[in-house]
């Protein structure tokens, strides 16, 4: 490109606007097609977030949502929706950054759209990570009112303390597998986890190691004959939990079969 040398302060405020307005016309066609992007991208996200949210609501996602703790988790968190309302405006926004990635592209800012494309590859995992924790949240109330059943059953003096470790133990899982998934303080929180397994671990070598090998001995004999005692309560424990999963199993092909006939 060839410099003009000028003398003329006039001459040179002239090719300096003249540059100026070349610049800002060629930037013209950009911001109308980055506004237009922009308008078109979210009334499509907006009408995909409706077509979502009913699409939710007709499978009774709510439903399950409530029984896995989803739902309470969405009113804590003070948002005005229910739960299918709420993945529905997940997905609006997800496709809203989309949206901004081609727009701040044909605007020519690929710095910005670098950012917004790093965002969106971490979105998948958020999602997966929620839907471990809505699967976990449905196996741990599960397991947890089979538990409390099963034992109060077999005639076992603390049912609810039961579940409780159960249910604990269930959503414990989910939210290691969760976080490793999504990927925040994956490091910290498996070394919390690992730290925590040791600790029980070596809190029961001590209690064996510190209080004499006779004193485990006593406890061991004592376990023995509670363990022999308690044996018709865990066969009948176990005779309630497959009765009691026979009985569901039998429940949901009624209502499956209901289902069809109504259809």
């Amino acid at each position: 490109m060839t410099t003009v040398v000028t003398n003329d302060w006039g001459t040179a405020l002239m090719t300096s606007v003249a540059g100026a307005l070349a610049l800002f016309l060629a930037a013209v066609p950009r911001v109308i097609g980055f506004v237009l992007i922009l308008l078109v991208g979210w009334l499509i996200a907006s009408a995909l977030a409706a077509v979502v949210a009913g699409v939710l609501r007709s499978v009774r996602f709510n439903e399950m949502a409530g029984r896995a703790g989803l739902s309470g988790f969405v009113r804590n968190m003070g948002v005005e929706t229910d739960a299918a309302g709420f993945l529905a405006g997940i997905a609006k926004w997800f496709v809203r950054l989309i949206v901004l990635v081609v727009a701040f592209d044909a605007l020519g800012l690929p710095a910005v759209s670098g950012v917004l494309q790093q965002f969106l590859l971490w979105i998948p995992n958020l999602v997966v990570g929620v839907v471990v924790l809505v699967i976990a949240g449905l196996a741990a109330n599960a397991l947890g009112d089979l538990v409390r059943g099963s034992t109060a059953s077999a005639g076992f003096s603390n049912p609810d303390l039961l579940a409780t470790i159960a249910r604990v133990a269930v959503w414990g899982f989910g939210i290691v597998v969760a976080v490793n998934q999504i990927g925040v303080a994956t490091a910290l929180v498996n070394t919390l986890f690992m730290g925590f397994v040791g600790a029980l671990a070596l809190a029961a070598g001590l209690a064996f190691g510190l209080g004499g090998r006779d004193t485990a001995a006593q406890i061991v004999q004592n376990w023995y004959r509670q363990g022999r005692a308690a044996q018709p309560k865990i066969e009948r424990a176990a005779e309630n939990i497959e009765r009691d999963v026979e009985r569901n199993a039998a429940t949901n092909r009624d209502r499956d079969r209901e289902r069809t006939t109504t259809r």
